[in-house]
């Protein structure tokens, strides 16, 4: 980390942005300590921690539907150098690496920002409410940041348990954190999540008790915590305690899968209102998605690889909602062009923004029910293939499609369709990237100029980014 000058955006109850600032000069000495030493001032810095995560550089485009996405093999951008590098996953690419190390910094920041909450005087050791949401969600925070930054930056620890990992900063401070082992980096991930799972174990006897307490799933609730876990251990390698979390957030929380009619505009910009598990409010999603995917831009749009409906059609028996949810065409110069709609706010979109629901919460999804499904068939999958099923017929049927039981074939269970149907899921939510390098599997990019289908095979230099020079060149 750099020695700057790390500024937390403070939001309002009301979740719009306000003229707060908690600044934190180059010589480490803390402006309006006073206001993370107040119930209403925690409640701002937490709100301004989960805004910091909407910069077009981390969830706002990058990690979600932009650099990700290429590197997937989900989007192209024909001609863009940048964009072409990262198909061809060249990260030291000028443009790339500056991009990277955005993301890097950024990370860091905002955890520092989150450790200065956590180093809040009412939070040393809570034992009521609202302190203990407060730090449980700091906590939840922290280790969803670097593990975000461990899936990118780090080797997957099943293929190389003795990895190097990143620094985990667990303190406020303009010293560098030492970099430590990715064995090391997980202990903390983990450590941090239990003991937000613990904080927050009470959180909804205190449901809508305030403005912060509704609308938990703009928050890193209870249920998110425990989703992260699931994902965490999952990656980790552990079947059995990913297991254990997915069916806890399956059987307990209030999230529901969609009915099939449910898929159209569920995600239009929006959080999905039965299937948001974690996500972050902002009002000013559309702009970025609509130049990014619905506009035809040269050089700077992205578009979705031309075959990709051709996927819904692959162990499919029935009609599959998301096709029509996702996707859509438009005209440019005569010529039908495919579009990826599925985050394009459709309200907006229309002109007619007055009239969205009140329940549609703009804003971007990070965690969404349907995963937790997947993942408790991939950890079932071999231990008990009959539970592993029902778990993935539940989500096919909610997207329109046909139980496994009632196809003609292809009606067992297998890894590849657990895989195909997350492809077919997440698309411009960043997940396949990650999901490819955990099981260490071929990524597939498809060459729009000759239609033939290019195979990069698993390694490090592709599925690690490298550390930005910056954080090199920075410590002392």
């Amino acid at each position: 980390m750099k020695r700057i000058k790390y500024i937390i955006v403070a939001l309002s109850l009301g979740l719009c942005s306000c003229d707060d600032y908690l600044d934190i000069t180059p010589d480490g000495q803390v402006k309006g300590e006073e206001l993370i030493n107040s119930k209403d001032g925690l409640e701002d810095a937490l709100y301004g921690a989960y805004s910091q995560l909407r910069s077009t550089t981390l969830y706002g485009q990058e990690l979600s539907f932009g650099s990700l996405e290429i590197m997937g093999g989900y989007m192209s951008c024909r001609g863009n150098n940048a964009a072409e590098a990262l198909i061809r996953h060249d990260y030291e690419y000028s443009a790339n690496e500056s991009m990277f190390e955005g993301i890097w910094t950024e990370m860091y920041k905002n955890i520092s920002n989150v450790n200065n909450i956590i180093g809040s005087n009412l939070l040393s050791n809570p034992k009521e409410y609202p302190y203990n949401i407060y730090k449980g969600e700091a906590l939840a925070l922290r280790a969803f940041m670097h593990f975000e930054l461990m899936r990118l930056f780090a080797e997957q620890i099943t293929q190389n348990p003795k990895a190097d990992g990143i620094p985990y900063a667990t303190e406020f401070s303009l010293n560098t954190p030492d970099f430590e082992s990715l064995e090391e980096n997980y202990k903390h991930v983990l450590a941090d999540l239990q003991e937000a799972e613990r904080l927050l174990a009470g959180e909804d006897e205190h449901r809508n008790e305030s403005y912060f307490m509704t609308s938990r799933h703009i928050h890193c609730n209870l249920y998110a915590v425990q989703a992260l876990l699931a994902r965490v251990y999952l990656t980790m390698g552990n079947k059995d305690k990913a297991l254990e979390y997915a069916e806890k957030v399956i059987a307990k929380s209030p999230y529901k899968l969609n009915n099939k009619t449910d898929i159209i505009n569920d995600l239009a910009g929006v959080l999905s209102v039965k299937e948001t598990i974690f996500g972050i409010y902002y009002a000013d999603f559309y702009t970025s998605v609509y130049n990014k995917l619905h506009a035809t831009t040269s050089y700077y749009s992205l578009n979705p690889r031309s075959d990709i409906e051709s996927k819904y059609e692959l162990y499919a028996d029935g009609l599959d909602y998301r096709v029509s949810a996702y996707f859509t065409t438009v005209e440019v110069g005569g010529v039908s062009t495919l579009r990826l709609s599925k985050l394009t706010d459709i309200y907006e979109l229309q002109g007619m923004a007055s009239s969205r629901p009140e329940e549609r919460i703009l804003g971007i999804n990070l965690i969404r029910l349907p995963e937790m499904y997947y993942i408790a068939a991939e950890a079932l999958l071999e231990k008990d293939a009959n539970r592993a099923t029902d778990y993935f017929d539940q989500v096919l049927v909610s997207r329109g499609l046909e139980p496994l039981a009632n196809r003609a074939e292809n009606n067992v269970l297998t890894i590849d369709m657990i895989n195909l149907e997350r492809y077919k899921e997440f698309i411009g939510e960043g997940q396949l990237f990650y999901n490819l390098k955990r099981q260490n599997m071929s990524i597939e990019h498809l060459n729009e100029s000759t239609g033939n289908v290019d195979i990069v095979k698993p390694t490090p230099a592709v599925f690690v980014v490298p550390i930005p020079d910056s954080e090199y060149e920075n410590r002392y």
